[in-house]
């Protein structure tokens, strides 16, 4: 399932989910004009690496020496264009509603708060790999726990590919939804930490479980609380 737009409307506009969507598209096209030598050192330089930052989980050697910002500016980078737009494509659908009611500075926060603690899920899943981790897949997980609390009765205009000249495209609940998206997390990485794929490349799914959990824990520090009258306050 692919979704397509979801029915709640922002009461304004959402600014800094565009201003996100539009720096991560301009930071991926400059990797884009790289060379390949010089694109892979970009990675290696700003990407995530796990076994270059276990010192977040060795408390009595707790050191900043190695670049401990990656976990930061990984979450901007992208490895390719269809990584890049599937990304942006949920943050614009869902993105939009969570900062109409954290406001623009919470969700900020919220969302690059989201992003470290999901590298560093991923990190205790992959303690020893060298492979960069790039995406704002974390990031924008969190954001869908969020939403999951936040928006439970929403529907979600969905795309399913039936055949390949029958496209289906069926609203179903925001709840339903996210549910099957998470339980498609928790599948994948379980297959791919029992197959031993921690070391190798490929998807950081416990990024996307870790993104999501703390998106559920954490969204009522920055979300306010539901008045009497169906309004939202917000910070």
């Amino acid at each position: 399932m692919f979704p397509i737009k979801d029915n709640i409307p922002s009461r304004r506009k959402p600014v800094v989910t565009v201003f996100l969507i539009i720096t991560c598209t301009i930071i991926y096209i400059y990797q884009f004009l790289l060379s390949d030598s010089a694109f892979v050192e970009f990675i290696y330089k700003y990407g995530f690496i796990p076994a270059d930052n276990r010192s977040f989980f060795s408390f009595s050697t707790l050191s900043f020496s190695i670049p401990a910002y990656t976990v930061i500016t990984s979450i901007f980078l992208h490895g390719s264009w269809f990584h890049l737009l599937s990304n942006m494509w949920f943050l614009w659908i869902f993105g939009d509603n969570v900062e109409d009611r954290m406001g623009p500075f919470f969700f900020l926060i919220f969302y690059i708060l989201c992003g470290i603690l999901a590298g560093l899920t991923h990190m205790l899943f992959n303690i020893s790999s060298m492979i960069p981790t790039v995406g704002a897949s974390g990031a924008i997980a969190g954001v869908l726990g969020a939403y999951f609390k936040l928006y439970p009765e929403a529907k979600i205009k969905t795309f399913i590919p039936v055949f390949i000249f029958l496209p289906l495209f069926i609203n179903v609940p925001a709840s339903f939804f996210i549910i099957l998206w998470f339980i498609s997390q928790v599948y994948s990485g379980a297959v791919h930490s029992l197959s031993g794929g921690g070391a190798v490349g490929g998807v950081a799914w416990w990024a996307h479980i870790g993104g999501f959990i703390f998106g559920l824990l954490l969204h009522r520090l920055f979300a306010g609380k539901k008045k009497k009258r169906g309004h939202y306050s917000s910070f």
